[in-house]
């Protein structure tokens, strides 16, 4: 995956299209941002550089109760992209 502010853009649009709130706020999140999940708001990091963001969302995207139904085809595409990259990294090299 690129790390340019197109990537960054599609990767904001899943959240968004699933109903979520997108802010970029100053905070000490140790992990680079923070869900009020009863809100449907998503705070990040204002401070990270494009590369964290794209990061951030990487992680952020798979923990959110997303219906793929709610996405634009391009967005529910990527957001299948972003959950099979979680889920390999998750399995145990044999």
């Amino acid at each position: 995956m690129k790390y340019t502010q197109t990537t960054l853009d599609k990767l904001e649009a899943i959240p968004e299209q699933a109903g979520y709130v997108l802010r970029y706020e100053r905070g000490t999140f140790q992990s680079g941002y923070c869900i009020l999940e009863s809100k449907k708001v998503v705070v990040l990091n204002k401070f990270l550089a494009t590369e964290g963001r794209i990061n951030t969302l990487i992680d952020l995207i798979p923990q959110l109760q997303i219906d793929p139904g709610h996405l634009s085809e391009e967005s529910a595409r990527l957001h299948k992209e972003v959950l099979s990259r979680v889920e390999s990294a998750e399995k145990p090299n044999q």
